[in-house]
């Protein structure tokens, strides 16, 4: 990891001090997709910085059923990983690789320290919690409002743009299981959309059409 790239994935944090000290304590790992980063029940010993790639956020019941709440992208952190360090509990949460991921582990104890320390570390997780509140409750809002085909049609978008993909090689239980629905009525939405001409099912892919974001909006 060098000081310039750490520099272009964390554009909000420019004080040379601070990103020296992240190169310096961090450690650096990259992981492939599918790599469970946190469970419920783990504790948490350093806060995630992403620096490329992706990671997926969910909420898990006790019956082990998933919920998507919010992708962490480059240049971020997680608002719950930094909550459970602050007060020392277990997470609540499970974190998984998308993407094929780069990030710099920051050990608890300096988390604490640079944020006495460092005025833009603790911006940095101020902004961070509010970004990831008013993302869970736009989850919230979907999960207590919102039809299920149009939570399905959204997370559709948002895995686009996440991915920056029309295809999506996803399989229909996979979807059921971060929407907290059955593969049953997945599939049955999926195909009224397909019945639309809005997206093309294929074995475990979704092709999507370029201006289906517009399409959903009319």
């Amino acid at each position: 990891m060098t000081l310039e790239k750490l520099k272009q994935a964390l554009p909000n944090l420019t004080d040379p001090k601070l990103l020296q000290a992240i190169l310096e304590k961090g450690q650096v790992m990259t992981l492939d997709p599918g790599k469970v980063l946190m469970e419920p029940g783990m504790f948490i010993k350093a806060v995630p910085l992403v620096i490329d790639g992706s990671i997926k956020i969910m909420r898990m019941d006790e019956e082990g059923k998933e919920l998507f709440l919010y992708y962490l992208e480059p240049g971020e952190t997680c608002a719950l990983s930094l909550t459970c360090c602050s007060a020392a509990k277990p997470s609540e949460i499970k974190a998984v690789v998308e993407e094929k991921a780069t990030l710099v582990f920051v050990p608890i104890q300096f988390h604490e320290q640079w944020t006495d320390e460092f005025k833009q570390w603790k911006d940095f997780v101020s902004s961070t919690y509010q970004q990831r509140f008013h993302e869970m409750l736009i989850a919230l809002d979907a999960v207590a409002f919102k039809r299920m085909d149009e939570r399905l049609m959204r997370y559709i978008v948002t895995k686009m743009k996440q991915l920056k993909a029309n295809e999506l090689y996803i399989t229909h239980q996979e979807i059921a299981n971060e929407l907290g629905t059955s593969r049953e009525v997945i599939s049955r939405l999926l195909k009224q959309l397909e019945k639309k001409k809005w997206i093309e099912l294929g074995r475990n892919v979704i092709y999507i059409r370029d201006d289906f974001e517009e399409l959903i909006s009319k």
